[in-house]
């Protein structure tokens, strides 16, 4: 087969699915000339720690990556000890996504909590914080929350804060999984800081391929140096060193030049809105057999659908189902998703029901 035979098509399923930003390969293109040290100790890398600096706070330090379950493994893998664990919703991809990459690369226990919206609150994690001290329990030493959640919802910045502070006052640490953290970014109109830095998370995962980079995520320390100067080695014997860092650090350069990633999150948020809307219209005049009772915070649109009208769908546009009890399905929207992109799988569902 050639390459020349690849049809081009376009779906929801995931934002990973999205191609990489044009500007992205530019600037990859642009480290590409001459040599480099490998391993990090690269100009490009050095420069790539000033830009996390001015965009998360001074004592900021950057660990770029391959990937987001790596970014998480390696992140967690720093405040959590053998014996201890992790505290998640139940809903969180370090649980549900990740193939058990904590428990079996790092050996971390996750104590899970159900939530009804993908959110953590310090009421429902208090009743979780009992024997300590025992040597029959897994010690909680962390919680890990989700920046946007696995169901599209949003943490405030005040809500952040409450489980920073909650954390801190059970001598816990807080991690901020950030695969979607640009499109969190562009919802509550903040910059990166205002909703880590500045409310007390510890240490963020910084999510670059969901927003148009290439192998491209981050370890990011916001509150102990001494947890910074253990990242490499994690890094390393986690498999995540990238040996030719330059190309991995420009692109994340080229995400926060000029607020690049939070723009791209803003297009993917619109989109998601526009077919939020739509999607409501719809299930207006459809009898009850199309609802969205999620709200859209973000980039991702859940209705629920018939299993039929599913099955009509999936034959023009990849997405996945999320839940088959209820028929509830999850639609994502990229950084280059178009607006007839969401005209098309409108229209497409619009034809269904008739």
């Amino acid at each position: 087969m050639s390459l020349e035979d690849r049809r081009v098509w376009r779906g929801f399923a995931s934002d990973n699915y999205a191609g990489v930003h044009p500007r992205l390969f530019e600037l990859m293109q642009q480290v590409n000339e001459g040599h480099e040290v490998a391993y990090g100790d690269d100009f490009v890398t050095a420069e790539l720690s000033k830009m996390f600096k001015s965009h998360f706070g001074s004592k900021a330090e950057v660990f770029p990556v391959f990937n987001g379950t790596g970014s998480n493994v390696i992140a967690l893998s720093s405040v959590v000890k053998r014996w201890e664990a992790v505290i998640c919703a139940e809903t969180a991809h370090i649980n549900a996504d990740e193939g058990g990459a904590p428990e079996k690369m790092a050996g971390i226990k996750l104590w899970t909590i159900p939530t009804t919206d993908g959110k953590l609150t310090p009421e429902l994690i208090e009743p979780y914080l009992f024997d300590i001290g025992s040597v029959h329990r897994a010690q909680i030493a962390a919680i890990s929350i989700t920046q946007t959640t696995e169901l599209g919802t949003l943490y405030s910045a005040a809500e952040v804060k409450a489980l920073a502070d909650f954390a801190h006052k059970n001598n816990l640490m807080l991690h901020m999984d950030g695969a979607r953290l640009s499109n969190a970014a562009a919802a509550l109109d903040l910059p990166f800081s205002g909703f880590t830095t500045d409310v007390g998370v510890d240490l963020v995962s910084f999510g670059g391929t969901k927003i148009g980079a290439l192998a491209a995520e981050a370890v990011v320390v916001l509150s102990d140096a001494a947890i910074a100067k253990s990242i490499p080695f994690l890094r390393k014997t986690s498999m995540q060193l990238p040996s030719k860092m330059r190309f991995v650090s420009a692109q994340l350069i080229g995400l926060l030049q000029d607020n690049l990633a939070i723009n791209n999150g803003k297009h993917a948020n619109a989109m998601a809105k526009l077919l939020d809307e739509g999607v409501r219209e719809i299930a207006a005049n459809s009898n009850g057999r199309v609802s969205i009772p999620n709200l859209t915070q973000a980039n991702a649109v859940f209705p629920i659908l018939p299993m039929d009208l599913i099955e009509k769908l999936q034959q023009k546009y990849r997405f996945y189902v999320w839940d088959y009890r209820t028929g509830q399905v999850r639609w994502m929207c990229a950084w280059d998703t178009k607006e007839e992109d969401v005209q098309g799988l409108l229209s497409a569902l619009r034809e269904a029901l008739n």
